[in-house]
């Protein structure tokens, strides 16, 4: 079902070749891993470069009503742990890593934390983390549903040890519990058993986050990890910009036949969205990354893709959106988790790709994109950001493109859409 809100975005249409230097806003994965170990580290910190987007400043907001305090008045938030004794209400809005990073941090307190959300938050999976919680020590109630809304019942201590999972449906499930893991007394001992567990690279970010402050992690058994109990060393960490934000910009490049620079791209990152590059080089566009940053630059025409996305999922939308726009066909396979993000992607991008021309299959783990004149027309967001990128991507090849509900990149990035709008007045 679509609800088209009042007065849709007329996405931009390139006319030519761009020649484009951007700066993005930090990496929200980043930032609120970031996030919730300085709250529970061993003395106050500072998150630099800090995104200020809803989903952090929804979690800030969690982690005061926990006890922190977070200063988000400037670009640079300093973090002051602080007694988790008071009850609290827990606003999830649409953001996963506060409703799943939250929680086992609530365990923590000596009060009620109630946790609630936007109504499609009310869809997205948590139970297994609660499941876990609870082998844990940790008393919750969510009226035996496994969804939002739940209440974590925290007795100011959790024991920890061993537990048993199935992760499949998103990495966040294993990051939750790793966070928290080294305040337990017996610290944190994870199995997953199921299908492979997806994002890989979001599990990697959490590991290297925790080594960061002093937190002893063993990841080297497969579908195992191990967190070691002991202190969280207070840590003043620098948020690397979001590179899976990239994605509509650099995929202008490939577009347009221009070129994209992406200041401050990393020289090493355990972000996703790193991927970026093997991809667009497959699409046929020329990659350099350099001191100065990613540089992208398009070919004659952007060539399909064979690819299995299963550890960068959350690209599935801009991928798709360029495939929709190849010169041959293209197979995204390995992303069936998608479906339980902000919205079923599979089934959104089928749908609107689809309206506007595209030939597209919906597969159970992913979608077959073949070449079709495109058409303009409304593309529906489904509160998603990240379709939300994928509706700009196609209305910068396409006349005529309006794109629902732009507001909804402000989970991610702030002000999206005058920015994008910006880049063709430069």
């Amino acid at each position: 079902m679509t609800s088209t809100l009042p007065n849709p975005w007329p996405a931009p249409r390139t006319r030519g070749p761009v020649d484009l230097e951007v700066s993005l806003p930090g990496s929200k994965s980043l930032a609120n891993r970031a996030l919730v170990l300085a709250a529970l580290a061993d003395g106050p910190s500072v998150v630099r470069r800090a995104l200020r987007s809803r989903d952090t400043l929804l979690m800030a907001a969690a982690l005061t009503a926990l006890g922190s305090e977070v200063d988000t008045s400037g670009d640079d938030w300093t973090v002051t742990p602080g007694a988790l004794t008071a009850d609290a209400l827990i606003d999830c809005g649409l953001a996963g890593t506060v409703m799943r990073f939250v929680p086992p941090a609530a365990g923590l307190s000596q009060g009620r934390v109630a946790f609630d959300g936007d109504p499609h938050m009310r869809s997205r999976p948590i139970g297994p983390v609660l499941d876990a919680l609870r082998g844990l020590g940790v008393e919750i109630d969510d009226h035996g549903t496994g969804f939002l809304p739940f209440t974590v019942r925290g007795s100011g201590s959790v024991r920890g040890g061993a537990v048993t999972l199935d992760a499949s449906e998103s990495s966040q499930f294993i990051s939750a519990l790793m966070l928290a893991g080294a305040r337990y007394e017996q610290g944190v001992d994870i199995r997953h058993v199921g299908p492979p567990v997806p994002s890989l690279p979001h599990i990697e970010m959490t590991v290297a986050a925790l080594r960061r402050h002093g937190v002893e992690v063993d990841a080297s058994e497969p579908d195992r990890w191990r967190v070691a109990p002991g202190p969280i060393v207070a840590v003043d960490e620098v948020i690397e910009p979001d590179l899976s934000n990239a994605a509509p910009f650099l995929a202008l490049a490939a577009v347009s036949g221009g070129s994209v620079l992406v200041r401050d791209w990393p020289q090493a990152t355990t972000q996703p969205g790193d991927e970026l590059r093997r991809i667009l080089a497959l699409m046929g566009c020329a990659v350099d990354l350099g001191p100065a940053g990613l540089r992208v630059t398009g070919g004659p025409s952007i060539r399909g893709v064979d690819l299995d996305l299963h550890d960068v999922g959350e690209l599935t939308p801009a991928i798709a959106a360029l495939c929709a726009l190849a010169d041959s066909p293209s197979e995204l396979s390995g992303v069936a988790h998608i479906r339980g993000h902000e919205t079923d992607r599979l089934a959104a991008l089928a749908r609107e790709l689809g309206a506007l021309g595209a030939d597209v299959t919906e597969r159970p783990d992913g979608l077959s994109i073949r070449p079709a004149p495109l058409r303009g027309g409304t593309f529906h967001t489904y509160a998603d950001h990240r379709m939300a990128h994928a509706g700009v991507i196609i209305g910068a090849a396409v006349d005529g493109v309006l794109v629902e509900d732009i507001a909804t990149t402000s989970k991610t990035f702030p002000d999206f859409a005058d920015f994008w709008a910006g880049l063709w007045r430069e």
